[in-house]
């Protein structure tokens, strides 16, 4: 009788690699192409992947499978990653960018005060790793237009 010499342990391949990085997705849309065929379904994931030490990136992912989309995102977010300058949790100054049909405005906040952001400016500003920011959404509610302004806006900061 042999005995496995490591009793709880797994097998080595099927494991995936721990990442520094968390993702999270923002969007996924159903997009449907009319073909001679029928309609053609694909889908696309818009996902923000960070460090949670001021590193974040943004990625739009595009498959015939939600699984696969988001994966493509997250390799693409994690290749367009930005250094987000970050003093004392927040910010260093404010900062007000037009993108498209949106207006992002992101200013520092007080310590403790947290993160008051909308759901798009939050997700890519907490997994930058600012604790404190206040923001305001002006013009587009679209989330993709929203994520993209408010990256733009945080590379401003890096000048």
């Amino acid at each position: 009788m042999a005995y496995n010499n490591k009793p709880n342990q797994k097998n080595d391949r099927y494991e995936k690699p721990v990442s520094e990085f968390t993702d999270k997705v923002v969007q996924i849309k159903r997009v449907s192409k009319k073909t001679k065929g029928g309609n053609q379904i694909h889908f696309t994931a818009l996902v923000v992947s960070g460090d949670k030490k001021s590193r974040v990136g943004v990625g739009l992912g595009k498959a015939k499978s939600v699984a696969d989309a988001i994966q493509k995102g997250i390799k693409k977010a994690q290749k367009s990653l930005i250094e987000v300058p970050i003093v004392n949790g927040t910010i260093p100054s404010s900062v007000q960018l037009k993108f498209k049909g949106g207006l992002v405005l992101i200013r520092p906040g007080k310590t403790g005060s947290g993160l008051i952001a909308g759901g798009p400016v939050r997700a890519v500003v907490e997994l930058a790793g600012v604790k404190d920011i206040v923001s305001k959404i002006i013009g587009s509610k679209t989330k993709s237009i929203n994520v993209w302004a408010t990256i733009k806006a945080l590379t401003l900061l890096q000048k």
